[in-house]
Parts: C-alpha cells; structure tokens; sequence
C-alpha cells in the first residue's frame, strides 16, 4: 500500500463530491483507493498501484490552473497512464505548482538511462540539473513504491577553503556539505515530511566516509560532488549497490578539490568502467544548464565553448 499526503484545500477538487473521482479511478485502474484524512491509500497489484499513483500526481499538477476535475478529466488522464511506458519519464514532483520534467534533451537522455540502468554516472558544470534530476526521480520512485529507502550522500571536502574544526555534534559537523541535496528535497516535499521520512531513516543523509561496510537493498543511492572523491573512496562506494536498487553519481570534472596530487575518483571510474554492460554513462554540456541565463556565460568564459564538460587533469 500507498499512503499519499494531500493538501487540505485540494481535497474535494481532487476526490469529487461524494468520492466520485476517486470510485471512477478505482474501476479505471483496478486499485483499491480510498480517503483517510488528510491521505490518500491505494493498494493493489504493484504496477497498477504505480500507475494510479502517476495518475494522481497528474491530477495534482493540474489542480492549480483548473482548480476542479471533472470526471472526463480523470478519464482522460488515467488513459493516458494505461501503460508501464507511459509512467516511465514522468516525474512525481511540483515545485511552486508546476510538474518537474526534463527541459533539454541532455537531461531528457539522463532521465531514461536514470530509468534503465541501476548504476549511473552524469558529469556536468554547474546548473545543468545533475542532482535536482537525480533527487526528483528518486522522490518519484519513493512515493511509486519502487525503493524503499533515498540515500544522499556527498564526500566531506571544502570548495578551495579549509573550514577548521565545525562546533557541534556530528549531524552539525557533516550538516554544511550536505546542505545542498537538503535543499534540492526542499523544493519538492513540504519540511514536515521530509522530518518525518528522515526520523523513520526512509530519507539518509550521510557523509561518504559513513558508507564503509554498508550494503544497501532497495534503494536509491545519489553521490554528489563526486569528483572530490578518491579512486579507493569511489570503489567503495560503488560497492555498496543492493539488491533492487539503483546508484547515481553526479559531478562535475572542472571543479576538482582535491589536492593537486590526487586523482578524481569520478574520472577514474569513467575511464575504468565505461563499455561494462548496465553502467550508463551521461555528459550533459553548456546547452544543458537550466539556472540564471547568465549561469550558461559564466561557465562558457570559464571553460571555453565545450560547456565544461571537457577535463585534461589525471586523465
């Protein structure tokens, strides 16, 4: 079963008078679906839970601009949803109201091998939307029921400064480099569920150096910044994939960190590993960045015309 939170004020555009949008979808996608609440259950064979579950997220989306749904509404979406394929490019996620979803053909392409392949590598510069991608296909899985677990994680390594010694306990000490992916789950869950999900260990976030000898199952598993890992460092995270999950690593090869000496675990594992079948390996450039407009000139004055994609050092 599928519990989904619902806005208050949505309620009764969404259901219908009487539950009628939601008796309709019952017929229409042979699930079980029912109101508790501020919720809504769905239960039932599990792709026709995943598809009554895109179903409703789509409804969702168009709630804002329609403000109610008519049963030839419903109709009309759920037909659209009739199949695996269907559901397989679309993201479960809103931000501001409107539905998340791919905005260049990069990102496009890295949303299908994100589909496809359990082990993914994305290198990018800065704004091409490596890891918000990665983190709204992630919530998207959660709330289909196809992972049971988010795992964000990021190697613990200043940008060019040393920070010293952080007050704190450890969740303050590892909370600075971490930030960003909290800030990507932000845009696209209310703090309250994201507290929640974090107190029951359904949403980690954790430092690199906490995924020694760990194995995780049915999950999904996103390294940002990787290109401030180590070869050994990215062995061992890779080592971690489970049975029924998936791994994404994201990071962009111009902005190393590390010491001068040190090779970039992201680069090594590209050269070590590309031509494995199941591994997919995805490039996104300068056309691809979706931040300020003038996010693109930045890195074009700074990389030259190749978008930043292009890395000469420990190749």
């Amino acid at each position: 079963m599928i519990t989904l939170d619902i806005e208050p004020r949505h309620k009764l555009a969404l259901f219908g008078p009487a539950d009628r949008n939601l008796k309709l979808l019952r017929q229409l996608m042979g699930v079980q679906i029912f109101a508790a609440g501020d919720h809504l259950k769905i239960s039932g064979e599990t792709k026709a839970v995943e598809r009554c579950v895109a179903v409703v997220a789509e409804l969702r989306r168009n709630l804002p601009r329609n403000g109610s749904l008519t049963v030839d509404d419903v109709g009309r979406v759920a037909s659209r949803f009739a199949s695996d394929a269907a559901i397989a490019g679309v993201l479960d996620v809103a931000i501001s109201g409107q539905g998340v979803s791919p905005r260049t053909p990069g990102q496009t392409a890295y949303l299908a091998a994100m589909e496809k392949s359990d082990l993914v590598f994305c290198a990018g510069p800065a704004g091409t939307g490596k890891t918000f991608l990665a983190v709204a296909l992630a919530v998207t899985m959660l709330r289909r029921g196809r992972i049971r677990r988010l795992v964000l994680v990021r190697p613990a390594v200043e940008a060019g400064e040393k920070l010293g010694f952080l007050p704190g306990d450890i969740q303050a000490k590892v909370n600075p480099y971490l930030r960003p992916l909290l800030d990507a789950l932000h845009d696209m869950m209310p703090y309250e569920q994201i507290r929640r999900l974090m107190a029951n260990d359904v949403i980690e976030l954790a430092p690199l150096a906490y995924m020694r000898g760990r194995t995780l199952n049915d999950a999904m598993i996103i390294l940002d910044e990787a290109q401030n890992t180590t070869p050994s460092q990215m062995l061992m995270f890779l080592t971690r994939l489970g049975q029924n999950s998936k791994m994404v690593i994201t990071g962009d090869p111009t902005q190393v960190d590390l010491d001068e000496d040190q090779i970039s675990g992201l680069v090594d594992a590209r050269r070590k590993l590309s031509g494995i079948n199941g591994i997919a390996f995805v490039e996104l450039g300068r056309h691809d960045i979706v931040r300020h407009p003038l996010v693109q000139h930045v890195v074009e004055a700074y990389h030259g015309q190749e978008g930043g994609t292009k890395y000469d050092r420990n190749r």
